[in-house]
């Protein structure tokens, strides 16, 4: 790979760093159009889900007080079949189909999200939480973006923002974990062909994109943080789903 495209993915994985510890997600949907586009579906969907795993894993031991363990346990247990599910539907999509399917998954996402916030609509129960694990753990595997699921069911069953960014920390290394085993299994030759230095590089930027998003986390509200989020998801998804109808 390239220098000039590795840096571009280091700088990717930066600003996903930093959007995750403010946000408590958005590292995926803000890097997965993006990478995508740069490195090819397969390539980019697997860095994403690599990179997913770092960045919660380093973040989660400075939210673990925060962290609800009976909706992790929720989530993870139907998670886990939609990671497997989401690996062997991924692994059999050729690379223009499969970016179609990226940058329709973060759009809908996104859409729904906007949706949502208007919504007043209160769930219960533990078909929900089983529904939103396995859909994100279906689109983890197929898109790299795991968030917008649980990020629904957050909405609607009025989970505290708090104590969901934190939750969604260990879940994202569970479901995230899941789907790199399945893929080294279905599609082992699809890991991205980065140097030794260049993993490197992608753990230490993403560490200091935390670090950054701790300092912009004292600034920035929420409110301008999803913006933000938003607004950048759209414009990769928009170009992923473009650049994939144009491959077919």
């Amino acid at each position: 790979m390239e220098l000039p495209l590795i840096l571009l993915v280091l700088g990717m994985v930066v600003i996903g760093a930093i959007a995750q510890r403010v946000a408590g997600l958005g590292f995926a949907m803000l890097i997965s159009p993006f990478l995508v586009i740069a490195l090819g579906a397969h390539q980019g969907v697997f860095l994403v889900n690599i990179c997913g795993v770092v960045s919660s894993a380093l973040i989660m031991p400075r939210v673990w007080k925060d962290i609800d363990w009976s909706m992790f346990r929720w989530l993870c247990s139907f998670s886990v079949f939609g990671s497997v599910a989401g690996a062997l539907l991924a692994g059999g999509l050729p690379q223009a189909p499969l970016s179609i399917v990226v940058g329709a998954v973060v759009l809908a996402a996104l859409l729904l999200s906007l949706i949502l916030v208007r919504a007043n609509v209160v769930v219960e129960g533990q078909i929900p939480k089983g529904t939103a694990g396995f859909l994100s753990g279906l689109t983890n595997s197929l898109a790299g973006v795991g968030g917008p699921a649980v990020s629904a069911y957050a909405v609607l069953a009025r989970w505290p923002q708090r104590s969901f960014a934190a939750t969604l920390q260990p879940f994202f290394v569970v479901t995230g974990l899941v789907t790199i085993m399945m893929k080294f299994i279905v599609t082992p030759d699809q890991l991205p062909p980065l140097p030794a230095w260049a993993w490197i590089a992608v753990a230490v930027f993403i560490w200091a994109g935390v670090l950054i998003g701790e300092q912009v986390q004292r600034v920035v509200t929420d409110r301008h943080a999803r913006f933000f989020v938003l607004c950048f998801a759209f414009f990769g998804a928009i170009t992923a789903l473009v650049s994939g109808l144009r491959g077919l």
